[in-house]
């Protein structure tokens, strides 16, 4: 019988239902223990020169302890638990082939309440006498890291895995990250098939840092029929659903803030009844108690000159859900209250859009849906690397082009840590590290077009997929062509910065003269959301306005090639006709500047200049032509008759 287990490989559950005998002399196991140790040969075995390692932080999901000189640690024993070292500045714990860390052992002796479709937790039974956590140093120092971190890769079907794999993993294997550095993804690591997760660890792993992973509400075992199973499968498969881990000064907590099925309490909160229906079983996001009493724990372990970066799937607050209690945190004001006077990043994904909220915004619905009001630190949700969920017309690398909801390309966001401090880029997928903002004009006809489209889309006649839209991107024209009487009607330049917040300072200069400053369309004040075409972005709109990639089709193919497949398998295919449910018309990283309504007839260069909240500037500029009357769009016949 195996009586001691150490953390070394992808599995979690000793292979030792070993002290099987306990529960036939009805023993109870009230304390679990073992040995926090420096692994000194990388066996993931303890030998007698191996010492054990003192104050490492080790918990059992409620209770955090600090290891005892000799690396011993004991701890409460819980019914359904995750036994979990903290890894600790300087050290890396085990990784398996995919480079996922292996740093805790799952105790469920039951294991999964019903059997689930994805596997969930087979019955772990007793625990083993001691489980052991081996430790190796960095081969760096690690005050100085980058982290990729990855939201939404949402990967709904072995194409996208391909997808994901084309744009947002070459791209990272292109920067060369090396031991400290670290991929972290931000939940809905695929969408709802959790029999993907393999490939798709197994895919990131090739970039060779440690991939850690949060929880998403599209990784559930949407089978569970109580919470407490909700992620059972993930834990098998990949990590526990929350947990911590060190860096250089940098403490990364990963939080669990999907509860699925929510129930009663969630309805109370939300004020509707998507949480009382058994049948269609719904989620919400909130932090359970024992998670931010867990958090407490750590905290109170945890030096006050580190920087605190939380991790969660759904925004504690966001801009574009500003108005929506289901996408942001509930009891968000309870993470702040914990991280008072503290060093802190907020980090998540969900909403597959880019905000980078400075500390000191505030949008109207984020006191009522989540007890916060102006920020006391900075919240970026991430983006997504699939874009708005792998939709839209393919790119010249073959990839849907899938811009997000506030225009942003698919992608993944950069934090390059020094000490406490960091700086954060985004890195457009295949677009290179320079390009950071579109450039565009909100033209009369752009407005009108917008107005028209957004009107159809929510009629009853939108409903077929051979229905026509009254206009189509190609009725825009030539974009860089103006009018006095467009002018007059007003036309504004529009840049769009991708991680643009309220710091960001965005100038532009025509032929060459004095810079003016350009608006941010929100201030982030505590106003609500602006909406319609004057407030959303031209470049993204224009481009998701029209999706040829659904009319194709072929004489002898797949017939499930047709057009093309999202979510779970839902069919986009016929006329070519507007991406999603609703153009575009709110914005938060969106800078405005009406063009002089006297501008001479002839040609004018508009130059942009973006300098970012680290000084970091770029520069673009754009061509326009200022006519009498608007040239004819197309081939002329005339001369030839």
């Amino acid at each position: 019988m195996c009586a001691r287990t150490t953390l070394t490989r992808p599995w979690r559950h000793c292979l030792v239902f070993l002290l099987s005998a306990w529960a036939g002399i009805g023993l109870a196991q009230t304390e679990v223990s073992g040995t926090v140790f420096f692994d000194r040969n990388g066996d993931g075995i303890r030998q007698s020169d191996e010492p054990g390692m003192a104050d490492v932080k080790v918990s059992n999901g409620e209770t955090v302890v600090l290891t005892n000189d000799d690396g011993t640690y004991a701890l409460p024993v819980l019914t359904d638990m995750s036994v979990m070292v903290i890894q600790p500045s300087g050290w890396t714990v085990p990784l398996n082939d995919a480079s996922v860390p292996q740093f805790s052992y799952t105790h469920k002796p039951a294991g999964s309440a019903t059997p689930l479709r994805f596997g969930g937790l087979a019955p772990t039974g007793p625990l083993p006498d001691a489980i052991d956590f081996p430790l190796t140093p960095w081969t760096s120092a690690d005050d100085s890291f980058r982290c990729a971190i990855i939201g939404d890769a949402q990967t709904y079907s072995n194409d996208e895995i391909g997808y994901f794999r084309d744009s947002a993993i070459q791209d990272l294997l292109g920067l060369s990250l090396d031991s400290p550095d670290c991929m972290i993804y931000l939940g809905d690591v695929v969408g709802d098939d959790l029999g993907l997760l393999d490939r798709i660890m197994a895919v990131g792993g090739r970039v060779g840092v440690p991939q850690w992973f949060v929880f998403g509400n599209h990784d559930l075992d949407f089978d569970a029929t109580t919470p407490k199973d909700r992620a059972d499968t993930w834990r098998a498969k990949v990590m526990p659903d929350y947990y911590a881990f060190e860096i250089g000064e940098v403490l990364f907590v990963a939080f669990n803030n999907i509860v699925f099925p929510c129930g009663a309490d969630d309805a109370l909160i939300l004020a509707d009844e998507r949480c009382t229906q058994p049948a269609r079983p719904s989620y919400n996001a909130r932090i359970e108690q024992r998670q931010l009493d867990w958090f407490e724990a750590l905290l109170a372990l945890t030096p006050k000159n580190k920087r605190v970066v939380v991790m969660h799937h759904a925004p504690l607050v966001s801009f574009v859900d500003a108005d929506n209690a289901v996408h942001q945190t509930n009891n968000a004001s309870a993470v702040h209250a914990l991280l008072a006077d503290r060093e802190a990043l907020s980090l998540s994904g969900h909403t597959h859009s880019l905000e980078n909220h400075d500390p000191g915004q505030f949008y109207a619905g984020w006191r009522e849906h989540t007890g916060i009001g102006a920020l006391p630190f900075r919240h970026i949700v991430a983006g997504a690397a699939s874009g708005a969920w792998y939709q839209g017309d393919l790119d010249i690398n073959g990839i849907p082009m899938a811009l997000q909801r506030m225009g942003a390309p698919k992608g993944v966001l950069m934090l390059s840590f020094d000490g406490i401090d960091y700086e954060e880029t985004y890195l457009g997928a295949r677009l290179g590290s320079d390009r950071r903002y579109w450039v565009s004009l909100n033209t009369p006809a752009f407005r009108q077009i917008h107005t028209a489209v957004g009107q159809w889309m929510t009629s009853p006649q939108a409903q077929s997929a051979d229905a026509l839209p009254p206009f189509s991107i190609n009725d825009l024209g030539d974009r860089g062509v103006l009018t006095p009487s467009d002018l007059a009607q007003g036309v504004w330049l529009a840049v769009n910065v991708w991680l643009g917040t309220a710091s960001t300072e965005v100038m532009v200069s025509i032929n060459g003269e004095r810079d003016v400053r350009m608006q941010r369309t929100q201030a982030g004040d505590g106003e609500p959301i602006n909406r319609g075409p004057l407030f959303a972005d031209p470049f993204s709109a224009t481009r998701t306005l029209s999706v040829a990639r659904m009319a194709v089709q072929s004489a002898n193919g797949d017939p499930r090639a047709v057009g093309y497949e999202t979510f779970k398998g839902r069919k986009n295919a016929g006329v070519p006709r507007p991406q999603g449910r609703g153009l575009p018309d709110h914005n938060m990283h969106l800078w405005t500047w009406q063009l002089p309504e006297d501008l001479p007839i002839g040609i004018h260069q508009l130059d942009v200049t973006v300098t970012d909240r680290h000084g970091v500037t770029s520069k673009d500029h754009l061509i326009i032509e200022v006519t009498n009357s608007r040239p004819p769009r197309f081939w002329r016949v005339e001369p030839w008759e």
